[in-house]
């Protein structure tokens, strides 16, 4: 059995271009923006009285949100669709755009679920759960004796 190396620059010579049209192709934004799932980033921080979670979501309005609590499950969903429709000339020409994300998060055992703010502005979704009382941190200083 002879083992043979593939040669990449070998390869480009029989058909020199033809890995630039497929690179072409898969490169264009038309693939790209319907290949990637977009989903928030999220950062999620503790403080001494609540959890924040930040989600960054530019170019949504806050009718688009859905925040949904079942149990310790926290779940925020997003469905936007836009119409564009221009008409010139003889010709009628529409683009469709649908996009969707959910992430549920398990809340711990230590947030008041009573207690869930959120607000959005300046493309930044943020919600606020306040921890319950038995669970925030206690604090005092404690005397040297």
């Amino acid at each position: 059995m002879t083992l043979v190396k593939f040669n990449k620059n070998a390869n480009n010579s029989l058909l020199p271009g033809f890995n630039d049209v497929f690179e072409s192709i898969f490169n264009d934004t038309f693939f790209n923006d319907r290949m990637i799932t977009r989903v928030p980033a999220v950062n999620i921080s503790e403080s001494e009285n609540s959890y924040h979670l930040e989600f960054a979501a530019p170019g949504l309005k806050k009718e688009d949100f859905k925040l949904n609590l079942e149990r310790n499950q926290l779940t925020i969903s997003v469905e936007q669709s836009a119409e564009q429709q221009d008409n010139q000339k003889n010709y009628n020409k529409r683009e469709y755009s649908y996009s969707s994300f959910v992430r549920s998060f398990t809340l711990p055992d230590t947030a008041d679920h009573s207690q869930i703010d959120a607000s959005y502005t300046d493309g930044i979704l943020r919600i606020d759960i306040a921890k319950r009382e038995e669970a925030k941190a206690v604090r005092r200083q404690i005397e040297i004796k």
